[in-house]
């Protein structure tokens, strides 16, 4: 009966931030760090995240896997606690530490009950994780023997060999086109973990994003305590942009039945103006699911393919725009000429009047699901921060996909994907 009670009383203060929309306050704190925070009564639960710029961008040249290893040892052992005695003091209060690194972030992200005995000791274990990581050298040999086993057999499969291939193919001289493997990941040593960490995990590199049961001043204590023992240190100076590639097709050879194909290039950059348009469009072309153009044209009508998408994924600089099917590699280069005569239909023609209103409805529609928990907000308000998003956007989110034209479709579509640019990797097919 309580868990049901909880799950109701969840459920309406998701409609309520929905219907109310999420204020966001944002400030700067003593050290330089910035804060992003929305108070929420209704859940005793507190979660707080620390993004640092510390991605696999940020990677030293010839040792790609250095930001992953660093941010995955970060919490197994802090100040005088190793990862056993964290991970049993995290379950005497009921807390959750988590967070991981992409290409841009890395993410320490912390839950815990709101009354303020549980909340101070789950908040000193993320302080000590933040200012004082043990790299213990024991433990580096394990995750770093591990990691370089678990990407031997993953390289083993087509769908990671096709995907990290695309993005060498997208990314050939940006930070972006560096993939781990088991030979990089084999020439890093502990210190290139330590000296990473003192390079990135300072106070001015990081966005501290709260959401919860405290009030304005508790969030602003919460925040500065946090980073108090991090060195002030400096945001990091981002890599020149991606340069466009050429168009071309990459074969690989591989003996599985199913043929991964992968099309794209570096399409767009956070916060861009054209992020609204081109989330529209793509609805209809490859992002409606079975609705879309691709599935209907690939999977329905030829059925070359059992599922088949598209995407933008804006990053801190132009991140990709991606196609992605998988089909008989007897038929792949058949199911690849009709998925590039979509995408060019849909660059000369853009979306029907019938496509571009349901396209519309659906964004509109799901829209609260992306606010229906306090994780959830607390993500989405995390990106804001980290990506400097105008702190309205959640509030104007729905408005400004209503306010998107078929014009505004074909336009943005037309400056941010160039058939000249569309870079393309087949795994597994009869062609050399």
């Amino acid at each position: 009966m309580m868990k049901r009670m909880l799950f109701a009383l969840a459920a309406l203060v998701a409609c309520q931030f929905a219907l109310a929309g999420v204020k966001i306050e944002h400030w700067v704190s003593p050290s330089g760090a910035r804060v992003y925070f929305v108070e929420s009564r209704a859940l005793p639960i507190l979660d707080v995240q620390v993004d640092f710029a510390a991605g696999s961008m940020f990677d030293p040249a010839g040792k790609p896997g250095v930001a992953s290893l660093t941010r995955g040892i970060l919490d197994l052992g802090a100040g005088n606690l190793d990862e056993n005695a964290i991970a049993d003091r995290l379950a005497d209060i009921g807390a959750q530490l988590g967070g991981g690194a992409d290409n841009d972030r890395a993410s320490v992200a912390l839950r815990t009950l709101s009354t303020p005995e549980k909340r101070e000791q789950a908040l000193d274990l993320l302080r000590l994780v933040l200012s004082s990581p043990r790299f213990d050298g024991a433990i580096f040999l394990r995750e770093k023997t591990r990691t370089i086993a678990n990407l031997k057999e993953s390289l083993t499969r087509p769908d990671v060999i096709a995907s990290k291939a695309f993005w060498e193919a997208m990314y050939p001289v940006h930070p972006y086109g560096r993939e781990a493997m088991p030979e990089t990941v084999a020439k890093i040593g502990r210190d290139d973990l330590t000296r990473f960490y003192r390079t990135y995990y300072n106070a001015r590199n990081a966005t501290v994003t709260l959401v919860g049961d405290v009030s304005r001043a508790e969030a602003e204590k919460i925040a500065e305590s946090l980073l108090a023992k991090l060195p002030p240190g400096e945001a990091p100076a981002l890599p020149p942009p991606p340069q466009l590639p050429k168009e071309g097709i990459q074969r690989i050879a591989h003996p599985a039945a199913q043929s991964h194909i992968h099309i794209g290039l570096p399409a767009i950059a956070k916060g861009d103006p054209d992020f609204f348009p081109l989330v529209v469009g793509n609805y209809t072309l490859g992002g409606g699911g079975f609705v879309s153009r691709l599935m209907k044209e690939v999977r329905d009508k030829r059925g070359y393919a059992y599922n088949v998408y598209s995407y933008f994924a804006p990053l801190k600089q132009p991140g990709p725009f991606q196609i992605g099917l998988q089909t008989k590699r007897s038929q792949a280069d058949e199911a690849l000429q009709v998925t590039r005569a979509i995408l060019q239909d849909f660059l000369k023609d853009g979306p029907s009047p019938e496509e571009l209103a349901a396209a519309k409805a659906n964004l509109v529609g799901s829209f609260p699901l992306r606010l229906d928990s306090n994780r959830k907000i607390l993500e989405n308000v995390a990106n804001i921060g980290f990506y400097g998003l105008p702190l309205d956007y959640l509030d104007r989110y729905q408005d400004r996909i209503r306010a998107v034209t078929a014009d505004e479709v074909r336009q943005a579509f037309a400056r941010h994907i160039r058939p000249e640019n569309l870079v393309t990797v087949m795994v597994a097919t009869d062609k050399p």
